[in-house]
C-alpha cells in the first residue's frame, strides 16, 4: 500500500531519510531567519514559504536538496553558484557537502527585498 502524501510541512519533513531531514531543517532555519513572519504550505507537494506571494520553496530529492528562490534572484550571483547544479529557478545541494549558509541567505535576502518592494515593476 502507498504512504499517504503529506499535508503539513510538518509531515513532509518527518517523512524523509535522515540525511534529507537534516539538511531540510537546515535550509528551513536560515530560510525562517529571513522570513520570519512568512507563513509556511505545502504547494506542488514541497513546502513553500509565503509573505505576500511565494517567496520561496525547498524540496528534498534522493541526492540532494533542491532551494528555488526564482531564476531572476540567482542572476546576481550566478559567479558564486558555478560549482552547483541550477535549473531554471532552483539550485542543488548534494548532501554529502555542507550547505553554503552565507550565500543562501544572500540570495533568500535578496528575493524577499525584491517581493516586499512595492514599487518592483515586475513579479517573478
Amino acid at each position: 500500500m502507498a504512504k499517504p502524501k503529506p499535508t503539513t510541512v510538518e509531515a513532509y519533513i518527518n517523512a524523509l531519510p535522515e540525511e534529507a531531514r537534516q539538511k531540510i531543517q537546515e535550509i528551513r532555519s536560515l530560510l525562517r531567519e529571513v522570513a520570519p513572519a512568512a507563513e509556511e504550505q505545502l504547494k506542488w507537494g514541497v513546502p513553500v514559504m509565503i509573505e505576500k506571494r511565494i517567496l520561496f520553496s525547498y524540496a528534498a530529492y534522493k541526492k540532494h536538496l533542491n532551494f528555488m528562490p526564482t531564476g531572476p534572484c540567482l542572476e546576481p550571483f550566478r559567479e558564486e553558484l558555478q560549482e552547483y547544479t541550477l535549473g531554471q529557478d532552483t539550485i542543488q545541494f548534494p548532501y554529502d557537502q555542507p550547505l553554503p549558509r552565507e550565500l543562501i541567505l544572500k540570495i533568500a535576502y535578496f528575493r524577499y527585498r525584491q517581493v516586499l518592494d512595492e514599487d518592483a515593476k515586475w513579479r517573478y
